[in-house]
């Protein structure tokens, strides 16, 4: 297993001590959208702290080079100490994803143009996939895409509609992935950069969701005519399903770095609380109805920090980490679950209320156990390999059993 560089160590103690300092303290800046969400102004102001502080976009080195994701955890979750640190910190999704996407992906002059400002917090991304259930698109399962993509001379021309696309609104570079018939695709998807916003691109409605942390909200979409250059398809045609997993399993991971380190810091709030309020003769905590809902989550805490350390090492080996990362989302997801609402819990009257970030954070992980896929579909699909798995074994015992003794 890799281990952990002194650089990363050092630079997550860096994100912890910012994010604690300079960043929680902006919780309670009323500069917000009308979905409840961080303005654009604010997050720019809160980058240049960031960039001054030596801790902007952190997991990537000045040489472009990204951190092993063994590193990456221990930076990404100090930056979650807070639902604003990521945003500060330029290591939110889905910007965090679709820089290690063109990262790995990009062609040089790519990378020069779409990644650079990413890096450099200057702008925000969005990753257009997910389409809408009345269309019939594609949700949990990507091969139902409609969206398409058709050669026109040196232009492709994408039609289609994009649902739950994570900051559109305001965004400066999409991702957009659309299905083709073309020859030379082979009948696959291909990804697109493209510059935003975009008169092709048409915004129809940013919902209010139960989340509040993503500046842009989650916006339906619909693409009409849009015309991209056939250079600024993103690697090789027909491949963009590949591309999605190479994205996929380190951005499911991030996910529940980031909100670990949400968890902690309510789980700091709901253990200060209960050793400091009185209640029958007694501290909280000495209630055990109470302290054990507390140990509780500490074992939780930990059992999240080893999983999501194990899956970083299998994706660190040069694994695409599908399966292990598929099982890492659903115990991180369930558990974070279970211990924003003990701490919701804990805190009782105050634990529903905007008295502490507590009641945001269990409305942040709600939301998680369904993004980057849905516990039970992934749970279906590490089912279907279980039984793949057992139809190998037996084939194998009926050819050993058949041989000659």
């Amino acid at each position: 297993m890799t281990e952990i560089s002194q650089h990363a160590q050092d630079m997550a103690d860096k994100v912890e001590a910012f994010v604690r300092d300079r960043i929680v303290p902006y919780e309670k800046d009323p500069r917000r959208d009308h979905h409840g969400a961080p303005t654009d102004e604010l997050v720019m102001e809160m980058r240049a702290l960031a960039r001054e502080a030596g801790v902007l976009t952190p997991h990537i080195r000045p040489d472009g080079s990204h951190l092993t994701q063994r590193e990456t955890a221990v930076v990404l979750i100090r930056s979650g100490l807070s639902p604003l640190g990521p945003l500060a910190c330029n290591t939110m999704a889905p910007d965090e994803g679709n820089m290690y996407l063109i990262g790995h992906v990009g062609s040089p002059e790519l990378k020069d143009r779409f990644l650079k400002p990413l890096v450099e917090g200057k702008g925000r991304s969005a990753f257009f996939m997910t389409e809408p259930a009345e269309w019939g698109g594609a949700g949990s399962d990507p091969s139902m895409m409609k969206t398409t993509c058709r050669k026109d001379g040196n232009q492709w021309v994408i039609n289609g509609r994009k649902t739950f696309i994570t900051g559109a609104q305001g965004a400066m570079v999409g991702i957009v992935m659309a299905a083709s018939d073309e020859e030379d695709t082979k009948g696959g998807a291909c990804m697109f950069l493209v510059d935003l916003p975009d008169p092709a691109i048409r915004i129809d409605e940013v919902p209010n969701t139960i989340d509040t942390s993503m500046p842009g909200g989650h916006a339906t979409l619909t693409i009409d005519n849009l015309r991209v250059p056939a250079g600024q398809m993103l690697g090789a045609p027909g491949e963009g399903f590949k591309y999605a997993q190479v994205r996929l399993s380190p951005a499911r991971l991030s996910h529940c770095m980031r909100w670990l380190g949400a968890c902690i810091r309510a789980q700091e709030i709901a253990s200060d609380y209960a050793c400091r309020r009185m209640a029958f003769g007694k501290q909280l905590i000495e209630h055990e109805g109470v302290g054990f809902m507390l140990a509780e989550n500490q074992i939780l805490i930990k059992q999240c920090e080893l999983m999501i350390d194990w899956c970083a090492g299998v994706l660190d080996s040069g694994s695409l980490g599908t399966v292990e990362s598929s099982m890492a989302k659903v115990s991180v997801s369930e558990a974070l679950m279970k211990i924003a609402d003990n701490c919701v819990q804990v805190l009782g009257g105050i634990g529903v209320t905007e008295r502490t970030i507590v009641e945001q954070v269990f409305r942040e992980i709600r939301a998680f156990r369904i993004y980057d896929g849905p516990t039970e579909v992934h749970k279906w699909s590490l089912a279907k390999k279980i039984r793949r798995d057992w139809r190998k074994a037996q084939e194998a015992l009926a050819v050993k059993e058949s041989e000659p003794a």
